[in-house]
C-alpha cells in the first residue's frame, strides 16, 4: 500500500517517489520527536517588550525590482555587499532617484511602526526623524527598463524562533533579517541567518587538523580560511536570499532546485560517513539522494517532500535550518565534507580558462599563472560568490594581446594584475597574510573596468 501511495501521491507540486528515503516508522517517530512539548518555540523577539514588535525592513519586491534593474543594464553579478555603479549620466539621474524614494519609503515605514509601538506599548513618543525630500514621479526611461517601482520598504514584526534539541544545545533565529537597503537577493522574509563560529576564530590545532585530514595543504587551508571570513563558519547557515537554503564555512546553496552545493556537501557526508549522517541529519528529517536532492519529513505532517519544495520547506520550518546548524556545530564528518567539496567545487587551480590570441585558442589551467595564495583567495571568492571566475577570460586575453602572449605559463609575470582586475568582495592583495605575486611588469592598466565593459555590452547584446 505505502508503495502505490508513493508513486500517486503529489503534495505542493512534489511528488512522492517510490524509493522514499523514509520508512512509514521512521516519519512517525521523526513527527514525534519534533512535537514534543518544548522542542520549538516562536514568540516576541527578546526587545520587544522596550522596543515594540514593529520594525522596518527591505520589501522582497523592492530586492526583486533592484535585481531586474542591474540585470536590465547588462551588468554581471557583483559583490552583494555593495550598490551597481551607474554608467551614464542618465543612470547617475535614475539612481538619485532610486536613492530618494528608499529614503521616502524607509521614512515612511519608520513613522508607520513608531505609531503602531506607541499603541502595543501604551506610550505617546513622539516621532522625530527629519522628513527626507519626496522622491517625486520616477523616471519614464527607468520605468521602460525595470518596471514601475514597488514600495521600497515594508512594516514588519520579526518572530524569535527557538529550537530545543536537548538540554545542552537550544538554537534561536530572528526572522525577517535586517539588510542593507539595496540588497539585490532578498526573497523570503520568513528566512534567517547565523555566521555560526568563524573559521578564522576557531582553535589553530583544532583547524589545522580537520583540514590536514580532509587532504587540504597548508596554503589551500589559508585561502579556504580567507574566503570564508567572508561567508561564515561550519556551522553558519543563511535562508533568506537566492541560494534558498546556504551553509557552512563557503555558504554551500541547495538554490531553487533543492541540489546545488549543498547537496553535494550532504551526499559526500552521507557517501564517507554513513553512521555520522544518521545521527547528524536522517534522525532528524533530512536526506539526501545519490543525484544531490535533498528530501526533507515536514516535521508537522511527516509528508516526505523532495528538491524544491524541500527546500522551501526548509526556509518555513526552522527546526530544519536549525539541524544543519547543530550538524555544523558537532559532527566532524560535516565539517570534513564542507572541506572536500569546497576544494573540489571552487579551488581554482585545477579550473581552465581559454582566450583567444593572435588568431589563436589558447588554453591552460589557473595554476600556470596564478601562483599566490592572495590570487588564489582572489578567484575562489568569485567562484564562491558567482559561481564562475568571469571575467578572468577576457581579462587575460587582453593582456595576451597588448604582450604577444601564446601560451598560458607566459601569463605568470602579470599575475599581479590580473589579480588586480579579478578583485570582488576583498582585495586580498592587501592581506600580509597571504603570499602575494610578484610586482607589476609596468605601470598597471585597469583591465577590470576594461573587462567589465566587455562584459556589459555582451549582456546587452553589443
Amino acid at each position: 500500500m505505502r508503495v502505490w501511495t508513493s508513486l500517486l501521491l503529489v503534495l505542493g507540486g512534489a511528488a512522492f517517489s517510490a524509493g522514499g528515503q523514509f520508512s512509514d516508522e521512521e516519519r512517525a517517530r521523526i513527527v514525534q520527536f519534533w512535537n514534543e512539548p518544548g522542542r520549538y518555540s516562536v514568540s516576541a523577539p527578546p526587545d520587544a517588550a522596550q522596543r515594540g514588535p514593529w520594525t522596518v525592513r527591505l520589501s522582497v519586491a523592492a530586492s526583486q525590482w533592484l535585481w531586474n534593474y542591474d540585470r536590465a543594464r547588462g551588468l554581471a553579478k557583483g559583490p552583494p555587499t555593495q550598490n551597481s555603479a551607474p554608467a551614464n549620466p542618465e543612470q547617475k539621474e535614475w539612481d538619485a532617484w532610486i536613492e530618494a524614494k528608499l529614503n521616502w519609503d524607509r521614512w515612511t515605514a519608520a513613522q508607520a511602526a513608531h505609531e503602531a509601538n506607541n499603541r502595543v506599548l501604551g506610550r505617546s513618543a513622539a516621532f522625530d526623524s527629519p522628513i527626507p525630500q519626496v522622491p517625486g514621479p520616477a523616471p519614464l526611461g527607468l520605468i521602460a527598463l525595470a518596471g514601475n517601482p514597488p514600495h521600497f520598504a515594508d512594516v514588519v514584526a520579526p518572530l524569535f524562533h527557538s529550537v530545543r534539541f536537548d538540554e545542552r544545545m537550544t538554537i534561536s533565529y530572528p526572522d525577517n533579517p535586517l539588510l542593507r537597503a539595496r540588497y539585490a537577493y532578498y526573497r523570503f522574509p520568513q528566512g534567517v541567518m547565523s555566521g555560526g563560529s568563524r573559521v578564522r576564530e576557531l582553535p589553530a590545532e583544532f583547524v589545522d587538523a580537520l583540514f590536514t585530514e580532509a587532504g587540504v595543504s597548508a596554503s589551500e587551508k589559508k585561502v579556504m580560511a580567507a574566503v570564508s571570513l567572508l561567508e561564515g563558519g561550519f556551522d553558519s547557515v543563511n535562508t533568506y536570499d537566492t541560494g534558498f537554503v546556504s551553509v557552512g564555512f563557503i555558504q554551500f546553496a541547495c538554490l531553487k532546485d533543492g541540489a546545488g552545493s549543498l547537496g553535494a556537501v550532504l551526499r559526500r557526508h552521507k557517501q564517507e560517513a554513513p553512521e555520522s549522517f544518521q545521527s547528524d541529519f536522517r534522525t532528524y528529517g533530512i536526506d539526501v539522494a545519490e543525484n544531490a536532492t535533498m528530501s526533507v519529513v515536514d516535521p508537522s505532517t511527516g509528508a516526505e517532500l523532495s528538491g524544491a519544495v524541500a527546500a522551501l520547506k526548509i526556509i518555513d520550518d526552522k527546526r530544519l535550518i536549525a539541524v544543519f546548524q547543530r550538524a555544523g556545530k558537532l559532527s566532524k564528518a560535516f565539517r570534513m565534507a564542507q572541506i572536500r567539496v569546497a576544494k573540489a567545487m571552487y579551488y581554482p587551480a585545477d579550473s581552465a580558462v581559454t582566450f583567444q590570441s593572435g588568431g589563436k585558442t589558447v588554453t591552460g589551467p589557473i595554476s600556470a599563472f596564478i601562483k599566490s595564495e592572495a590570487g588564489m583567495a582572489t578567484l575562489m571568492d568569485r567562484k564562491v560568490n558567482t559561481g564562475n571566475v568571469e571575467p578572468l577570460p577576457i581579462v587575460v586575453a587582453l593582456i595576451a594581446a597588448e604582450n604577444g602572449i601564446q601560451k598560458v605559463e607566459d601569463l605568470a609575470p602579470f599575475e599581479r594584475d590580473i589579480v588586480a582586475a579579478m578583485k570582488f568582495r576583498k582585495d586580498y592583495l592587501a592581506d600580509s597574510s597571504l603570499t602575494q605575486p610578484g610586482p607589476a611588469r609596468r605601470p598597471q592598466r585597469d583591465y577590470g573596468s576594461l573587462a567589465r565593459h566587455q562584459q556589459s555590452r555582451r549582456g546587452r547584446g553589443g
